[in-house]
């Protein structure tokens, strides 16, 4: 297939995914600007909000089209859950047909911003600059095959001191039912809705953020889903072999004990002092693959163990779960925890294997904010910034199918023809002339 007739059968299948997405957008006139701007997150371009996508599309009418782009993203009533429905109805079976869904993977992203009127913007953990600072937060639930992934629901963390002050929520236009929920709450809302939807489950997978919730773990389990999920060092765990005391014997006088127990002599550990204390055997090198990239090689030990968080207040133990521990050679001590529930018979090199499935979405949120522009919106209200986001992850979507079309060995080409812009023209916030060079 030459270039030339490969972008024309992308562009055909591309109007066929946008058209069916139209679905989700109610009138008729909204079709053309969900074209337009799903078309203007896939161009080239070194920013993706309104006003430079709107003179790459139309360079001839650069305000009409702005002012059509910014109400379609900013104003337009239309659900994002009705539209990531479409999506994930094209796009999943297009990455099964390469093989099943293995991993559900919850995560969080965050976008530095400054001032403080941007919804949920407060100062707090920000992954994409590694520290604390001025910045909004989506949680998000990603599927994950062994050959692609896709984020499939997206909800912006709404902080407590934003959530009780709703005259400035009501300036922001959150929607009046929507009140503080942690982030482990709003990521299990997503994976109740995905089970509702059909979606093929898999391993839910997240970072110690979410493991080290005792609450999401045991939701996770009471939904029928097996888990891996990052824990902290300091959580505290029962070796292998050992659980709680049993209650103490009656007295003869009152109620029963019926509640498990500890004495100074029989304590649980933490994470860290437990892996330190395992026996060397206990050890070993463990290459694991991610997607397509170098083969990666670490130390991991891994033991039944039972989780002690208030066990003191429960009536039986916390049932006997996996603990998986990364320790690399050279590193003074263990690097990486982790609890799962998959079976008492799993090998380790299966145990790492799904439970580094996590990182393959790191690749997902690279592309959208790199490529797809998913931290370029300019807006700061509610609507807009999940419009945004959710029709950034359907062009990411069409991106992922279109690539699962061509085999690892077939030619790269281009998704969509950009049109001529004017020499003269320079985005708003660019820092390459129009006719320069762009990587």
């Amino acid at each position: 297939m030459d270039h030339q007739g490969g972008v024309q059968t992308s562009e055909r299948r591309f109007a066929a995914y946008v058209e069916h997405l139209a679905q989700a957008v109610g009138h008729a006139d909204r079709v053309a600007p969900l074209k337009a701007y799903c078309t203007g997150l896939i161009l080239p371009g070194e920013r993706k909000s309104v006003e430079p996508m709107a003179a790459r599309l139309e360079p001839a009418r650069v305000q009409a089209a702005h002012q059509s782009l910014h109400h379609f993203v900013a104003k337009a009533d239309w659900s994002d859950e009705a539209l990531l429905a479409l999506v994930r109805a094209q796009v999943l079976p297009e990455m099964e047909r390469h093989g099943p869904i293995q991993a559900w993977v919850v995560d969080d992203t965050g976008f530095p911003k400054k001032g403080r009127h941007s919804v949920g913007v407060t100062r707090q953990y920000c992954g994409q600059i590694g520290k604390q600072d001025n910045c909004q937060v989506a949680v998000t639930l990603s599927v994950a095959s062994l050959h692609a992934s896709l984020p499939i629901a997206y909800r912006l963390y709404l902080p407590e001191q934003w959530a009780e002050d709703r005259e400035r929520c009501a300036k922001a236009g959150v929607p009046e039912g929507v009140a503080f929920r942690t982030k482990p709450e709003i990521a299990l809302d997503q994976i109740r809705s995905a089970l509702a939807a059909g979606v093929s489950p898999g391993i839910v997978l997240a970072d110690a953020g979410y493991g080290v919730d005792t609450g999401f773990r045991t939701a996770l389990t009471d939904l029928g889903l097996t888990y891996s999920l990052g824990i902290q060092s300091s959580t505290t765990l029962w070796p292998p072999g050992q659980a709680p005391l049993p209650p103490k014997p009656w007295s003869g006088r009152g109620r029963p004990p019926t509640r498990v127990r500890r004495d100074p002599n029989h304590t649980p550990l933490s994470a860290k002092d437990l892996a330190k204390a395992l026996p060397r055997e206990a050890w070993q090198v463990v290459q694991w693959r991610e997607g397509t990239s170098a083969a990666l090689v670490s130390r991991f030990a891994a033991v039944r163990v039972r989780p002690a968080h208030r066990d003191h207040l429960r009536h039986e133990p916390w049932p006997e779960e996996w603990f998986l521990v990364e320790w690399p050679e050279g590193e003074q001590e263990p690097t990486k925890y982790w609890l799962s529930t998959l079976p008492p018979q799993t090998a380790i090199t299966d145990l790492v294997e799904q439970t580094k499935l996590r990182w393959r979405i790191e690749r997902d949120y690279q592309e959208l904010k790199q490529e797809i522009g998913l931290g370029h919106y300019e807006g700061r209200g509610w609507r807009g910034f999940h419009h945004h986001a959710s029709l950034c992850i359907a062009a990411y979507g069409f991106l992922v199918s279109e690539r699962g079309r061509i085999p690892p060995s077939g030619p790269q080409i281009a998704i969509l023809q950009a049109p001529h812009l004017p020499d003269t023209y320079r985005p708003r916030g660019a820092t390459l002339q129009a006719g320069a060079a762009r990587g």
